[in-house]
């Protein structure tokens, strides 16, 4: 299969990188490294985005040094016991896979590095985030802090240029490249959902869902989940990042779907609702008035636009269906938040939520998903309805424009 990104891509990226960052400080970024599942065994790997990147490297730890015109990679430390179970790096595959000639093991590496940062009063890199994110509950890849107090056990005075900004320029427009890859993922994804429409009378348990799934994203030629998949029925549609998928799938009740492939690391993420037998009256209304949400928010996508003012009247338009469905009273933001707790649209892309400027406007080449919803829990009805687009130069295109979104 071929592959979408060659080594020029990479390398095309790392030369954007330093045009935009126009300092002379080094430039110092780390890979991701491995998670502890449970005793011995690790969570599956996922790359950071940014390194991924400038690198196209999938392998954990590995530092990417850009020191003005020199560039190389620096490997990490391997026991045999690491090489034995995971298997050792080959340096050549990476130098080739990279386009980055130096490759240099973790002795030599540091060594090197380390008489550079002793010299210099700054260094680039990618802050590191907070160790726990007390919004989601969970704990965050230590790697960028780990590399981060390394270089100041080297240099403690060194002084951090952050570069998240230049990368969410660089990211927020895709290349062909990335485009074709997210068209693949979309197509893998939309033709499994498709299969699993067609059946949906067959299956019985959430579960069974999960796993046609995960059969139909790898028998098409996908990598697999590019994210744990939403197989929620019932009032389980009300939990908006609900993954048990373990539940019976209710008599009458509606189903939603949120999922999506991956292709050559790039996601496709699309959300559907599907009635199990003939939906009832108030099922249908609320899946209208979502396509109608939807419709309205198809229409504001255009250059130019800028998406804290299309997601403010995204939410107002969803005020006026909510009232009109008896669900509030008032079309006000702490109303309408109690039954569409989540923001309209994420750039989508390497990462499912992708690195993007949120405070640009709207250009050629953006991909974004569309995924209002409604989620009534004293009713136990969850409808979400999501699609991807890409920004043209006079509108959008809907990417997962052959997966009907009927009821």
């Amino acid at each position: 299969m071929k592959d979408n990104f060659s080594e020029a891509f990479f390398r095309d990226n790392r030369k954007r990188l330093r045009a935009l960052f126009q300092g002379t400080a080094p430039i110092v970024l780390t890979a991701n490294g491995l998670l502890q599942k449970s005793t011995d065994s690790t969570y599956r790997f996922k790359q950071d985005g940014n390194f991924w990147y400038v690198t196209g490297i999938d392998s954990p730890d590995v530092v990417l040094v850009i020191d003005k015109e020199k560039e190389y990679l620096i490997l990490p430390e391997e026991s045999q016991a690491k090489q034995d179970f995971y298997g050792a790096l080959d340096p050549k595959k990476i130098q080739e896979r990279s386009g980055i000639e130096t490759v240099l093991d973790s002795k030599r590496g540091w060594k090197q590095l380390s008489n550079r940062l002793q010299r210099v009063k700054h260094v680039a890199t990618i802050a590191p985030p907070a160790n726990y994110m007390d919004i989601f509950g969970y704990y965050t890849n230590p790697a960028r802090a780990v590399l981060v107090q390394r270089m100041r056990d080297l240099n403690p005075d060194l002084e951090l240029l952050d570069l998240r900004q230049q990368f969410a320029l660089m990211r927020t427009v895709k290349t062909p490249e990335e485009i074709a890859a997210i068209k693949q993922a979309i197509s893998i994804t939309s033709k499994t959902l498709k299969d699993i429409r067609q059946n949906i009378s067959q299956y019985a348990h959430e579960f069974e869902i999960e796993a046609a799934l995960a059969y139909g994203f790898r028998y098409k030629g996908g990598n697999g989940h590019a994210f744990d998949p939403i197989v929620a029925a019932g009032k389980n549609a009300c939990i908006i990042h609900y993954e048990q998928n373990n539940s019976p799938i209710p008599k009458k009740s509606l189903l939603l779907l949120d999922v999506g492939a991956e292709y050559k690391q790039y996601a496709a993420d699309i959300s559907r609702t599907y009635a199990t037998t003939e939906p009832t009256k108030r099922q249908q209304q609320i899946h209208a008035a979502v396509v109608e949400v939807q419709d309205y928010a198809f229409g504001l996508l255009k250059p130019g636009v800028l998406l804290a003012d299309y997601e403010q009247q995204v939410t107002h338009f969803m005020g006026e269906k909510l009232r009109s469905l008896g669900l509030i009273k008032n079309v006000e933001d702490s109303e309408i938040r109690k039954y569409f707790p989540h923001a309209t649209s994420h750039f989508l892309g390497y990462d499912v939520h992708d690195v993007g400027d949120y405070s640009r406007p709207l250009e050629p080449g953006v991909v974004l998903t569309v995924e209002p919803g409604i989620y009534i829990a004293e009713e136990g009805i969850g409808v979400r309805i999501e699609d991807d687009v890409l920004v043209t130069a006079t509108g959008i295109e809907i990417l997962t424009d052959s997966l009907s979104r009927d009821l």
